[in-house]
C-alpha cells in the first residue's frame, strides 16, 4: 500500500507538470485501442531539464537555440557560448511554478560563461525545481510524513569557434531527481531518488550580413541536449527516457539605425523519445498480453528501447506515420526590440499541436541593461482561459565584466 500511495503521489506531481510541458509522467503513455487513439503526448522523467529557465528567451516564445550569445546560454547552444563579447557573464533567474494551482513550486536557474580566450570559452549551470512540501499517505489515507519533492542538475559547458563564423559546444550534467523519498513499500520495493547524467552538443553558426545600406547579422543553430541513459525511482525493471530533445533555429538582427535594432528568432524543438504505441485490448477492456506477459501493440513500435535506438527511432516511430511525426515538432518565434543595448522589448508564440500536449500560448518581456548589471522579466498568457500556466512570471539577473 505504501508503494502504491508514493507513486500515486509520482503520478499526481507529474501529471500537473503535463499541464506545463510536453513531458509528463515518468513512463511512456499507454494508448489503449479505441480510446483517443490520436491523442499521444510523448512523456518523459526530469520534464524541467527544457523549461525555459530565464527571462530573455522565455519573452520570445521560448525561442533561444539561434540568438546572440549570453550567460544562459547553457541552456539554450552550447555552441554560442565561444561568441560572448564580454569576459565573465553570471546569470540568476527565478520563477514561481504554476502558480494558479499552487503557492510553493518554483524553478531557480543559476548560469554563468567565463572567456578562456578569443576562440573558446567555459561555463556551468545550475538548476534547481522546488515542488512545495507534501504529505505523503498509505492506500488508506493515513499520513506517513511531509516530503519536499525536488529536482537539480549541475553541469559544466565548453564552447569552442570553429572559424570566424561557427562554434561548437559539448555540455555534461548530473541529474538527481526525488519525488518521495525513500519510503520503503510493504513488497519489500524501495522508493529512492532518480539518478542520470546528460550531454548536450551544439553548433552555432553567425555572420554578419547587409540589407540595403543597414548592417544586419544572420546566424542559425543546432542542439540536441540530454542525451543520457534511463532513470529509474524504484528498480532497473523499471526505467524512463530522459527528454533528450532536438532543436534547431534562426535568428535575423538588423539595426534600424544607430540605437534601434530588430531581432526575428524562430525555432522548432521535438523530443528524441519514442512515441506511444497503441496497446490491444481483449473483449473485457484489459490489455491484451502474448504467452510471456508482455503488451500486445497494435499500433507503432515497442518504446521500450536502447538510448541510440530510442533517439534516432524517434523520429519515425509515430503510429500516424508522417503526419502524425511532424504533430510532434514544436513551435517557438519570437521578436526583440533594443534601444541603444540599454532598453528591450520583447514579445513571442509557443505552439504545440492539441494531440501531443496542446499547449499554445503568447509572452511578453522587457529587458534592462545598466552597464555591468542588467535585469529581465517576462510574462506568459495562455490562449486558453484559466489554464495553469497562467501568469506565469520570470525574472532574471545578470552581471557582466566586460574585456579590458
Amino acid at each position: 500500500m505504501k508503494k502504491m500511495a508514493i507513486w500515486n503521489r509520482k503520478n499526481l506531481l507529474l501529471a500537473v507538470f503535463s499541464l506545463a510541458t510536453f513531458t509528463v509522467h515518468a513512463q511512456n503513455s499507454v494508448v489503449i485501442s479505441g480510446q483517443d487513439p490520436d491523442r499521444r503526448v510523448i512523456t518523459t522523467a526530469v520534464p524541467f531539464l527544457n523549461f525555459a529557465p530565464d527571462s530573455r528567451h522565455s519573452a520570445m516564445g521560448d525561442a533561444g537555440v539561434a540568438m546572440s550569445p549570453d550567460a544562459n546560454s547553457a541552456h539554450w547552444n552550447a555552441g554560442q557560448m565561444a561568441f560572448i563579447e564580454e569576459k565573465m557573464g553570471i546569470s540568476l533567474s527565478y520563477s514561481p511554478w504554476l502558480g494558479k494551482l499552487v503557492n510553493d513550486m518554483s524553478l531557480s536557474y543559476l548560469t554563468g560563461v567565463f572567456k578562456i580566450d578569443e576562440v573558446s570559452a567555459f561555463g556551468f549551470d545550475l538548476r534547481y525545481f522546488n515542488m512545495g512540501d507534501i504529505i505523503l499517505t498509505d492506500g488508506f489515507g493515513n499520513e506517513l510524513g511531509e516530503f519536499n519533492p525536488r529536482d537539480i542538475a549541475i553541469g559544466g559547458t565548453y564552447s569552442r569557434k570553429l572559424s570566424s563564423y561557427l562554434g561548437l559546444g559539448i555540455s555534461a550534467r548530473f541529474i538527481y531527481s526525488n519525488l518521495s523519498g525513500n519510503i520503503s513499500s510493504v513488497g519489500g520495493s524501495e522508493a529512492r531518488a532518480g539518478i542520470s547524467v546528460g550531454t548536450d552538443v551544439g553548433l552555432y553558426y553567425s555572420k554578419p550580413v547587409f540589407a540595403g545600406a543597414k548592417d544586419a547579422n544572420f546566424s542559425w543553430g543546432l542542439s540536441i541536449s540530454n542525451i543520457g541513459p534511463k532513470i529509474t525511482y524504484n528498480s532497473a525493471d523499471d526505467l524512463d527516457y530522459i527528454p533528450t530533445n532536438l532543436k534547431v533555429g534562426t535568428a535575423y538582427s538588423i539595426d534600424l539605425d544607430p540605437v534601434n535594432t530588430l531581432t526575428f528568432a524562430l525555432d522548432l524543438n521535438k523530443l528524441l523519445v519514442p512515441t506511444p504505441p497503441i496497446y490491444a485490448t481483449n473483449e473485457d477492456g484489459t490489455l491484451e498480453t502474448d504467452e510471456n506477459g508482455n503488451l500486445v501493440i497494435e499500433e507503432g513500435k515497442d518504446p521500450n528501447r536502447p538510448l541510440i535506438s530510442g533517439m534516432f527511432g524517434s523520429l519515425a516511430d509515430a503510429p500516424g506515420g508522417f503526419s502524425e511525426e511532424i504533430q510532434e515538432i514544436m513551435v517557438s518565434f519570437g521578436v526583440e526590440y533594443s534601444y541603444n543595448d540599454v532598453l528591450a522589448v520583447r514579445t513571442g508564440y509557443f505552439y504545440e499541436n492539441e494531440n501531443k500536449g496542446g499547449r499554445k500560448y503568447f509572452t511578453m518581456g522587457v529587458g534592462l541593461d545598466l552597464k555591468r548589471l542588467g535585469f529581465d522579466f517576462s510574462y506568459l498568457v495562455p490562449q486558453k482561459q484559466n489554464h495553469p500556466l497562467a501568469e506565469t512570471l520570470r525574472f532574471s539577473l545578470l552581471y557582466t565584466i566586460p574585456n579590458e
